[in-house]
């Protein structure tokens, strides 16, 4: 094996004196790809932050760790900074809580370039477009000067890995470094980091719960569970001829089933010649106003009582403009309505009131739930407001009901977001939308942050919820595995514009258009999907 950029030796982790990781050892050597994976909370990302000594006050850390032969463990703050994006470049798996909203992306990816390398003005500018246009950023021109909540999803993971390989790294450690894009970009951004780590000779540690992507893009594997190492080796090896049962049923663990057969109905939903624009700033004081850029051309949809409609399509396309326009979470033209009420017409108190019919779980979970409320204030904020005769007791029994039902335990309920993992944050979010019984819930990628045996869970729960409440999902998703095992019918959007639509298995095994061909030939799932 090559000399090691990465040593680590008996790493044990615990918080507040409770061990989360016990006796991990491992190395990365230069030019290769090692991958942690395991289900949500087995310890991957803590171990990973620990390299970097990022975690909270209340972690202590035992065991070496070395990089390029130099003791991290005895290191002072100001040598850890000097470290941290330069040495090491780290990509997080939740990107908007990683991006400052106070500053446009090309500035935040500037600071890392003035502060390790002195650049500064126009050479710092030509530096993080040349980055930009590397991660395959879509118009880099215009988008440097974005704030971050003007980006996609998978848009803004796409600048966390320009600023993590601003600087050149020996080691980049990717924490679910696809989990925002869909499969085509996916594809381009870890062959991007390939090529990066061979032509920098880089080592790289891969967090990820998508097996399949490990098992074409890394070289080892280290299988953790409940902090525990399992099982390590060659990938070919491992996912070849797994040894622990634990290994076998991860691999075994993917998305499966359709959702029932719905009766004929009148539609819940329908969207008729909805669009959604965006006024562009104006070029200086005195200069004109470009024209407004179209996020969604005119489109009609609709969405019958009990069904799932999912919405594809790559990173930008407008999934989630649209699925905001219909929630009357972003201005628009057209017509919507919902269960006979005109939402177009509504605002102020009406609004309000007609917002307990239809909720939403977002994509980035930390993102969406207040780091200052308890799991109780998150999931019973709605309640409150929208049955307010509701007594304590009450509101208690619906909040234990609705976090049971969603698989967290009760004893919960005193706890803060940052104490769970990503899995057990998207389930709290679907509690908090399933506590006001809503007739409509959009799902904006639930299960990307989920491994696949939480994801297989989670797409239970929400087909076995959906059937007993006779919920309407719109569903949106770049994974093809999980929207086939979701959804009724399918709509394709590319640049705001409708491709194709229809029902889910004649799309997803006869897809007309090329564009919808393009987008199953890269799942890794292409033939089952086919089949």
């Amino acid at each position: 094996m090559p000399e090691p950029i990465l040593s680590v030796r008996d790493l044990r982790i615990a918080f507040d004196a409770k061990p989360v990781v016990h006796s991990l050892s491992f190395e990365v050597a230069k030019g290769e790809t090692l991958a942690i994976v395991g289900e949500s909370g087995s310890g991957k990302s803590v171990s990973a932050l620990s390299v970097v000594d990022l975690l909270p006050g209340n972690a202590s850390v035992t065991g070496e760790r070395q990089l390029n032969g130099r003791d991290l463990t005895r290191l002072k703050p100001s040598e850890w900074s000097a470290l941290r994006g330069n040495q090491v470049g780290f990509v997080f798996q939740e990107p908007m809580t990683s991006l400052n909203p106070l500053h446009r992306v090309g500035r935040q990816i500037g600071e890392a370039l003035r502060l390790h390398q002195g650049l500064r003005g126009q050479a710092a500018r030509q530096r993080v477009l040349a980055l930009l246009e590397q991660v395959r950023l879509p118009r880099a021109s215009e988008l440097i000067d974005a704030w971050p909540h003007e980006l996609s999803g998978g848009q803004r993971q796409r600048v966390m890995i320009a600023m993590a390989i601003a600087n050149r790294p020996a080691l980049l450690i990717a924490d679910e470094p696809t989990t925002a894009l869909d499969v085509t970009v996916q594809q381009e951004i870890l062959a991007l980091l390939k090529s990066l780590r061979d032509e920098r000779a880089m080592g790289m540690i891969l967090i990820s719960h998508d097996l399949n992507l490990v098992r074409r893009h890394a070289d080892r594997v280290i299988v953790m569970h409940r902090g525990e190492v399992v099982e390590s080796g060659p990938v070919a090896t491992v996912f070849g001829h797994p040894q622990a049962s634990y290994t076998r049923t991860l691999l075994a663990a993917e998305p499966e089933g359709r959702p029932a057969p719905i009766a004929e109905a009148a539609p819940l939903l329908t969207a008729t010649q909805l669009s959604v624009a965006f006024e562009r700033p104006r070029r200086g004081l005195l200069g004109k106003r470009p024209p407004p850029f179209v996020a969604v051309q005119p489109l009609d949809l609709e969405l019958r009582q009990g069904e799932t409609l999912a919405i594809v399509g790559e990173s930008g396309s407008g999934k989630t403009t649209l699925a905001s326009a219909i929630l009357r979470l972003l201005p628009s033209q057209g017509e919507i309505t919902l269960g006979g009420v005109a939402l177009h017409t509504l605002s102020g108190a009406a609004l309000r009131r007609q917002r307990r019919q239809l909720q939403i779980v977002f994509q980035d979970p930390y993102g969406s739930l207040s780091p200052r409320m308890s799991v109780f204030d998150i999931v019973s904020e709605g309640l409150r407001y929208h049955q307010p005769e509701l007594d304590e007791p009450a509101v208690a029994e619906r909040v234990a009901q609705t976090l049971e039902e969603v698989g967290l335990p009760p004893d919960c309920q005193a706890r803060y977001p940052h104490e769970f993992s990503g899995g057990q944050r998207q389930r709290i979010a679907v509690a908090r939308a399933l506590i006001l019984a809503p007739t409509l819930l959009v799902l904006d990628e639930p299960t990307s942050a989920l491994d696949r045996t939480v994801q297989k869970q989670l797409i239970e729960l929400l087909r076995d919820v959906q059937a007993r409440r006779g919920l309407s999902y719109l569903f949106i998703s770049h994974d093809l595995a999980v929207v086939r095992a979701m959804s009724h019918r399918v709509l394709v959007l590319k640049e705001g514009e409708v491709i194709e639509q229809g029902d889910c298995a004649t799309l997803l095994s006869a897809p007309r258009h090329p564009y919808t061909q393009a987008l199953i030939r890269a799942s890794s799932l292409e033939d089952d999907l086919t089949r």
